[in-house]
This record gives C-alpha cells, sequence and structure tokens, in this order.
C-alpha cells in the first residue's frame, strides 16, 4: 500500500552519501538531487544513509538539511528523513503545545492508526527528547477537561492485540452497551473503555454490528446524540474513523488542508510524509471515490516549487 517507488538496484550507502554531499556543496542547493536519493528510499535506507553521512562526513544529515532547504520543502524532506518514532514524537509535542482541536487530531492519528510496538517507540522516543511522557504532557495539558483527558491517555497507552480473533458474543454485548451509552447521552466512560483496549478487528466487528442491529452507523450515532459536549463528541469521532479506517481519516485531512483559501502546508506535509509508506495507495483511492478528483491534481493545483515535486514523489507521481 505504500507509494514509495525505489530502484532496482539501489546505489550504496557511500554512493548515496557521496550524492548528497555533493548537492549541498555546488554553486547552489540541488534539491532535485536531494529528492532523488531521499525520495525514492524506504525508512530503512533513510536511517542507513543518515548513519553513514555522519560516518563520512562528521555532520548530521538532518542538521545539514536545515541549513541547505528552507520553508515547506525543508520541513517536509526533514520530517521524512528522521526516524518515524522521533518524527511522531515531534509531532505529538508541537500538538501538544498548540492543542487546538486539529492538533488533538495528531495525537489520535499516532495512538490509533500506529502498530502498538511503534506507539510504543513514540513514546520511549517522547521521553528521550523532551524529559517528560507524552503522558504526564497529556495530563498536565488537558487537566481541566475531564473525559478527553482521560480518553487521550487511555489512547496514547494502549497496547492492543493485533491479531483477527474476535469474541462474536463478546462483540454483540459491546456494541449494546455502547448503543446504550451513546443513546441515553451517559458520560462517555464506556465508549472510552472500548475504543482504547479492543483490537482493531474487535472494534470493527462491533462498528459493523452496531449498524446492522441499530440501522446507523455508530459515528452517526453519536453526531445525532452528542449532548452538551460536543468537542468530546467530535474527537471521539475522528479517533473512530482513524481505527476502522485510516485512509477516510487522512483523506479528510489533506482535502480539508487544501480547500478555501490558502493551503495548510502542515496538515498536508504530515497527512503524506506519515502515510507515504504504510496506506497512500488506498487514501488515493479514497480520495478520488470521495471528492471525484485525484489526489495528485490537488497537490500540483495548491503547491509548487521543489515542495510539490517532493509530495509528488512520496505520492509515486514522480
Amino acid at each position: 500500500m505504500s507509494t514509495i517507488t525505489i530502484p532496482d538496484i539501489i546505489p550504496s550507502l557511500k554512493e548515496d552519501c557521496q550524492r548528497l554531499r555533493k548537492a549541498f556543496q555546488g554553486f547552489g542547493t540541488d534539491e532535485k538531487d536531494i529528492i532523488e536519493v531521499l525520495g525514492h528510499r524506504d525508512a530503512r535506507n533513510r536511517a542507513e544513509i543518515s548513519r553513514c553521512y555522519y560516518m563520512l562526513y562528521n555532520e548530521s544529515l538532518i542538521y545539514r538539511l536545515k541549513s541547505e532547504l528552507s520553508g515547506d520543502f525543508q520541513r517536509a524532506v526533514i520530517l521524512w528523513t528522521e526516524d518515524p518514532s522521533k518524527r511522531d514524537a515531534e509531532l505529538a509535542h508541537k500538538a501538544l503545545e498548540r492543542k487546538k482541536d486539529q492538533d488533538i487530531w495528531v495525537i489520535l492519528e499516532i495512538a490509533c492508526s500506529s502498530s502498538s510496538d511503534h506507539l510504543i517507540e513514540v513514546r520511549q522516543t517522547y521521553c528521550l527528547l523532551f524529559h517528560s511522557s507524552l503522558e504526564e504532557d497529556i495530563e498536565s495539558q488537558f487537566a481541566q477537561q475531564g473525559q478527553l483527558k482521560e480518553f487521550l491517555l487511555r489512547l496514547v497507552s494502549s497496547y492492543r492485540y493485533e491479531g483477527e480473533d474476535v469474541d462474536e458474543q463478546l462483540v454483540k454485548s459491546e456494541a449494546n452497551s455502547l448503543f446504550c451509552a451513546i443513546r441515553e447521552q451517559r458520560p462517555y466512560h464506556e465508549v472510552i473503555r472500548v475504543l482504547s483496549t479492543r483490537s482493531k478487528a474487535h472494534l470493527n466487528a462491533i462498528f459493523q454490528h452496531y449498524k446492522q442491529e441499530y440501522g446507523i452507523s455508530i459515528i452517526e450515532d453519536i453526531e445525532c446524540n452528542s449532548g452538551d459536549d460536543k468537542k468530546l463528541s467530535s474527537i471521539i469521532k475522528v479517533a473512530i474513523c482513524c481505527l476502522q479506517s485510516p485512509e477516510k481519516h487522512f483523506a479528510q485531512v489533506v482535502n480539508t488542508s487544501i480547500i478555501g483559501l490558502g493551503t495548510d502546508e502542515d496538515s498536508l506535509t504530515r497527512a503524506i510524509v506519515t502515510r507515504a509508506e504504510i496506506d497512500m495507495k488506498l487514501i488515493k483511492e479514497e480520495y478520488k471515490d470521495r471528492y471525484n478528483r485525484t489526489l495528485h491534481d490537488d497537490v500540483v493545483g495548491d503547491t509548487s516549487g521543489y515542495y510539490r515535486d517532493f509530495l509528488l514523489t512520496l505520492l509515486g507521481d514522480k
């Protein structure tokens, strides 16, 4: 489901590093060569290039990219080149500093769209980088927002079973308990418990049974019965979408970042960089089905220069 195109014969690490070094040291920076090397290497290759570059030149590749590039292109290339757990830890930290509704989406994406092992790596890296835990900072930033704080804490500390085995009786029981909690507009403790503990296979079975049994999707039901806490209801709906079908969530993120006046480059970059190696093919298909436009065409229409070229490279379109 990745959209990254990698050469059939990959140059040696030394050759890649030498090409990058030459791109930095010529008359002006050769952005095309930087894209050609880094944009066509997977996460393992990029990590090896970073280590080799430091060994050869006693210089951080990330540091050099920061000094050579600028603007949205710089941000996209650096996010792509960084170790994925470091990248996500930094994205989470920045989101917690701002803590607007769409910044909370970043926490939900990391907690709900990642593997359990990757989420643990992100939490470990977060501690190393910021000398506090992700949980501590969520506790601090959302201290006055009881159930939202509880929900985020439980999501980021979850370690989900990733197999396909499902207990059908438990699925029916929990679908009913969620229905009762939502329809009676009770505090969302039961919703939080189920969403933060169950495997994605189990949750998808619940969501499917919910619609079959009650004639409405759980997301639509929450919309109709959100009560007074609209913000928490909205956040729960985003979490469900990330758990159930991440491609739908990220297609929406990309579309929201593009429509209207101006482009939200941070959101656009985040969606493409973080999903290019995971499920970008599905996101592109979902985007075309939902908006009747191609992601390629919308990126071309709303971005420019080397930033546009790099995003198109990650989309497999260049």
